[in-house]
């Protein structure tokens, strides 16, 4: 499969959240929860995302909303070609539900929302109610604030947000069912950074078949895969900012030398005891962009209150632990300031207010006691009523016909008391329900219920308890969510920068469990310099593993060519330089002793392909495929990796289309990409296909035969290999002898120039079976038979036989 990993410059994937004052306070510790399990569950659910999208003059617009945290993402103004690749990419990697764009746009692009001017967009942008923006906040301050994150100045930017809040306002998303005074919540705008996907070549990303049987409906799982081993996050959104990690490598090398400090910082000895206790403190941080976005709708659950709690107490307890940290990493300094009192309040509120136990067993929001001594009487005498309406019902069992033989007084919410009595055998028909004094409300399960002058004088009495009770408990919901909610922007960036803690403290486990090193970044090598790397899947699946070298840096030996007998490790030793490269770029330790990376923009592979007939591509159309991707787009400060490539076709073809695309390469001289390939076509060096200099570089694989065996080093050498050995690789899969000889014969016959003959033993042994069966069905003729036809026998068995053997 073929994978262009690329490195953005200069940018990495966060967009501008605002920040808040920091003050000091002590965290309690948070109380235990109910319903993660449940929260589990809606964080793995797929919302929709609504698109927007605008093309003018070779530039795309972008903007789209995302359901799951009411969050609006846009691209700002990026050049796209007349085929909108950058555009396909975009869709590819957000899957979006609809896509939005102007009646002018080109018609390939989907049916328009209306008209998207730009001053009628900008009026949009500043006139939406938007949840993180404080209503205290003026006109001229909301203006400057929506300025420092949205860039106006990006045209095609602003007539798509435009467009999407509009679209959103028209088919109001997520709020279909509500009045139409409550607008489509949006919690906050992020920058998009367009991705640059790497494929499954490098095993950075494997999905596979979850074993489940509860779970196939579900998705998929990850495999054995780069992210698979790295991904160590105890919050869902640290997996998800890690995925958007890989998916989005780097050259800013601010932003990596900050990711690499902190995990740096982990790595000591010293730090394991902290390290363990962020990470506890991580996995109480859950979905709060959900929660908000329930609060705004008021759609709250009750278990909701809870895991906000907890999620906010975590995070003081980061603040407390981050403002005992080093400030000199910028990590710790910006939660150590941005997670200020406003989180304290917050969870005071809730802590005072909520009643978490009486919430999850009625199953809605209830306030602890001595919070409003009006609920608190209400519930009082509900609490009293069951007794006190036993006494009721004894007086009324006293008024009632003697036939009669119990009853009992009953509440029920909305309707109020009533008088229950069993149904007698006597009441057969509608009006034999009626009871002088009483009047019939309704039968249900064989009991009839009446309401008596008592009855009524309860009503009027203590009223609608339970609802009134509901009613108050809403109340005090709806004033704590709107605390809650003018504090949203505290709220969304404590989950901005415990994803982060939570990716960094990942990687630093993993970097401390399997041996990983820091990487340098050298701005002025165009290549990378890598000293005794290894594998990082490979070596946790093998009982041994050769670690190996590899520089590409220079003017020297940009094209590394390496030979070897199959199954000698090129492959292996191809995606291990591609694999620490990569994690370079993304900020995490590398499976080395000592790595340098220097100004790599992408990685372009060409290995192990698979047919696809949903494609409709052979193996060796897609081979070049791959190839034409790096020969189109790979620049000096690239890194190509080639395994086997021209291998699909003839020989010969084969052969003339892997020496044409080097030759093309090293004709750009010092413009060159650092290419390395591993090949069995020892003749592109016999038959000296390319040129020589030293822009070339040969590489093998060390062997050692030892009599009939070959011994595998696994250790990349300068050289090139004499032989294949095939006949030693297919010997291994279990072909039989006698076949390995004869390859062996045939193939030194190929190479001295000599005709290749049947073998003799192997006709003779082929006439001898043939004789053998036709003596058998000669045998079995019974000549006495007076319905036996020799003829026929002799033209249908002999004469064939005959002619075969001859």
């Amino acid at each position: 499969m073929a994978s262009i990993v690329r490195a953005i410059p200069g940018r990495t994937p966060q967009g501008p959240v605002p920040g808040a004052a920091s003050a000091s306070f002590p965290s309690p510790a948070p109380v235990p929860g109910h319903g993660e399990a449940e929260e589990e569950e809606e964080d793995n659910e797929q919302e929709p995302i609504h698109l927007c999208v605008l093309w003018t003059s070779g530039f795309l617009g972008i903007a789209y909303y995302d359901t799951s945290d009411s969050t609006i993402h846009f691209m700002p103004d990026a050049p796209d070609h007349e085929s909108l690749k950058l555009l396909q990419r975009v869709l590819d990697e957000i899957n979006p539900r609809s896509i939005v764009t102007s009646a002018k746009q080109d018609e390939n692009m989907a049916r328009f929302l209306g008209k998207l001017g730009l001053e009628i967009s900008k009026q949009r942008l500043l006139s939406g109610n938007y949840a993180f923006i404080p209503d205290s906040m003026t006109t001229t301050e909301k203006i400057l604030f929506l300025s420092s994150v949205i860039p106006f100045d990006c045209l095609l930017t602003v007539r798509a947000l435009g467009g999407l809040l509009k679209f959103l306002g028209r088919r109001r998303i997520g709020v279909e069912l509500e009045d139409y005074n409550i607008s489509v919540p949006i919690l906050g705008f992020k920058k998009f950074t367009p991705p640059f996907l790497p494929d499954s070549v490098l095993q950075i990303f494997k999905s596979e078949s979850h074993p489940s049987v509860y779970k196939v409906a579900s998705g998929l799982k990850e495999g054995l895969s780069l992210f698979g081993i790295l991904n160590r996050c105890r919050c869902k959104w640290g997996e998800k900012l890690l995925r958007l990690w890989f998916t989005r490598p780097t050259l800013d090398l601010g932003e990596l030398n900050s990711r690499l400090d902190v995990i740096q910082f982990f790595l000591l000895p010293q730090n394991l005891d902290m390290a363990q206790m962020l990470h506890r403190l991580l996995g109480h941080i859950k979905n709060v962009p959900l929660i908000l976005k329930r609060m705004k709708l008021s759609h709250t659950k009750a278990s909701d209150w809870q895991v906000l709690y907890k999620t906010v107490y975590s995070a003081l307890g980061l603040r407390d632990a981050c403002r005992s940290l080093p400030q000199a990493i910028q990590l710790f300094q910006d939660i150590a300031q941005e997670f200020s009192d406003d989180l304290h309040h917050i969870a005071s509120l809730i802590g005072k207010v909520v009643d978490f136990e009486g919430s999850l067993a009625e199953n809605r929001f209830t306030v602890l006691p001595n919070i409003d001594p009006d609920i608190d009487e209400k519930k009082r005498r509900l609490m009293g009523l069951p007794s006190f309406l036993t006494e009721v019902a004894r007086k009324e069992l006293e008024n009632l016909d003697s036939r009669i033989p119990s009853c009992s007084v009953i509440y029920i919410p909305l309707i109020g008391f009533l008088l229950s009595i069993p149904r007698l055998p006597s009441m057969v028909e509608a009006s034999d329900f009626e009871i002088e004094g009483l009047d019939f409300m309704f039968l249900s399960e064989e009991k009839l219920h009446y309401r008596s002058a008592r009855t009524k004088e309860l009503d009027a009495l203590l009223g609608d308890l339970h609802c009134d009770i509901r009613d108050q408990e809403t109340l005090w919901m709806y004033q704590l969510q709107c605390q809650v909610l003018a504090r949203a922007a505290v709220l969304s960036r404590v989950l901005d920068l415990a994803s982060r803690l939570d990716v960094l403290l990942a990687l630093a486990s993993a970097a401390r469990d399997y041996g990983y090193s820091r990487p340098r970044y050298s701005p002025q090598l165009l290549g990378v310099r890598i000293q005794n790397g290894r594998h990082p899947l490979m070596e946790l699946c093998a009982r041994t593993f050769v670690p190996n070298s590899a520089e590409c840096g220079g003017d020297r030996g940009r094209v590394k060519v390496i030979t070897g007998p199959n199954s000698s490790g090129k492959s292996i030793y191809l995606k291990q330089v591609g694999l620490i490269t990569f994690m370079a770029l993304v900020g995490s330790f590398v499976p080395a002793e000592e790595a340098e990376i220097g100004a790599v923009d992408a990685i372009f592979t060409r290995i192990h392909s698979c047919e696809s007939i949903s494609l409709g591509l052979s193996t060796f159309m897609l081979d070049l495929n791959q190839v034409a991707k790096a020969v189109n787009n790979a620049t000096k400060q690239s890194l190509v990796l080639i395994d086997e490539f021209g291998k699909g076709t003839n020989t010969v073809d084969g052969l003339a289309l892997l020496a044409a695309v080097l030759r093309h390469w090293l004709a750009l001289g010092p413009m060159c990409p650092h290419i390395f390939v591993a090949t069995n076509f020892l003749s592109l060096v016999q038959l000296q296909l390319l040129p020589q200099g030293p822009l070339v570089q040969y590489l093998t694989m060390e062997t050692c035969e030892d009599g009939d065996d070959l011994v595998f080093f696994y250790q990349v050498c300068e050289g090139i290999a004499k032989a294949s050995h095939a006949s030693h690789t297919a010997a291994q899969a279990g072909l039989p002898d006698q076949l390995l000889t004869r390859g062996k014969e045939v193939s030194d016959l190929i190479r001295s120039g000599k005709p290749i003959k049947p073998v003799k033993e192997l006709l003779k042994e082929k006439q001898m079976e043939n004789y053998q069966t036709l003596v058998d069905k000669f045998l079995k003729l019974d000549l006495e038979d007076p319905n036996l036809d020799l003829d026929l026998f002799m033209s249908q068995e002999v004469l064939p036989a005959a002619t075969a053997i001859l």
